[in-house]
């Protein structure tokens, strides 16, 4: 009986510096977003559709992600997606500590746009929330729990997270769009062809921790258009559905909308090349 409150008293225990460890995660890799303008701007530009339509899609993100790297160790999906819930929370919570703390948070405005300013905050608060386990202190035993959960299609998940942790950090700034106006369609096009030179000397060349072993026994070819092809899809598909989640694309002409999804797919290009670094 002693041993079992024991026990409990440690995974308890566990928790709690797991819960802790995700609370400086979401602070750490919210903060970028939490002190950019545009980011509380769009409360009261954004539909509540749109920002519906972003969080739904986002918790079964959150739930892989969990399953990667959680903040704790979890042996089933119901784990998972309690983990997911757990980190969205801790990443609303301390965005609303601190958009209150800066003062982003005014009297004078109404209960949709505080909502909608914190819920929005919350989402890369919360991947900062499960990657803190990561970043911040991987203990043996999760390291145990996550091993053998290579794959290809994991492999290509770590790159859409590294995708979406820098492209969402950029995909609200007005840079984006000036960028994409003042480029033609040949400097659209070379921009494309260098971000996949950069992603291909990224995962082929860059010895990152964590990379699969494949990338150095398999031909150049094979890497290039199984990981670095299909990662600048991903970059670039990641991309559109934030610069439409956020409106960047209402009302821009066809050429105007390519231009500025490939000048947002150049740094979520990157994110996803790099992935190993952030996970």
């Amino acid at each position: 009986m002693e041993s079992r409150i024991v026990a409990d008293r440690r995974a308890n225990l566990a928790f709690a510096q797991g819960l802790t460890r995700a609370f400086a995660g979401a602070v750490i890799f919210g903060v970028p977003l939490l002190m950019t303008m545009e980011m509380w701007w769009l409360a009261f530009h954004m539909s509540a559709v749109r920002l519906a339509l972003l969080i739904a899609l986002f918790f079964p993100f959150l739930v892989a992600l969990s399953w990667h790297v959680g903040f704790e160790p979890t042996f089933s999906l119901v784990d998972d997606m309690l983990d997911a819930l757990v980190a969205y929370l801790v990443g609303f919570v301390a965005s609303l500590l601190v958009l209150l703390l800066l003062g982003a948070l005014g009297p004078g405005e109404g209960l949709r746009e505080i909502l909608g300013k914190v819920s929005l905050q919350a989402v890369p608060a919360s991947i900062g929330a499960l990657l803190s386990q990561s970043q911040l202190g991987q203990s043996e035993a999760q390291a145990q729990v996550r091993g053998g959960r290579e794959g290809y299609f994991s492999e290509l998940f770590i790159m859409a997270v590294g995708a979406l942790f820098l492209a969402f950090n950029v995909a609200p700034t007005e840079e984006i769009l000036i960028i994409a106006l003042r480029l033609g369609g040949a400097q659209v096009l070379l921009l494309a062809v260098a971000t996949l030179v950069v992603m291909h000397a990224f995962v082929y060349s860059a010895d990152f921790r964590g990379q699969p072993p494949d990338h150095h026994k398999a031909p150049a070819w094979s890497v290039f258009l199984r990981f670095t092809v299909v990662g600048y899809a991903i970059a670039l598909a990641l991309s559109a559905f934030l610069l439409w989640t956020f409106g960047r694309l209402d009302g821009s002409s066809v050429p105007v909308a390519l231009s500025t999804v490939a000048v947002l797919a150049f740094p979520a290009a990157v994110g996803a090349a790099a992935a190993r670094l952030i996970l």
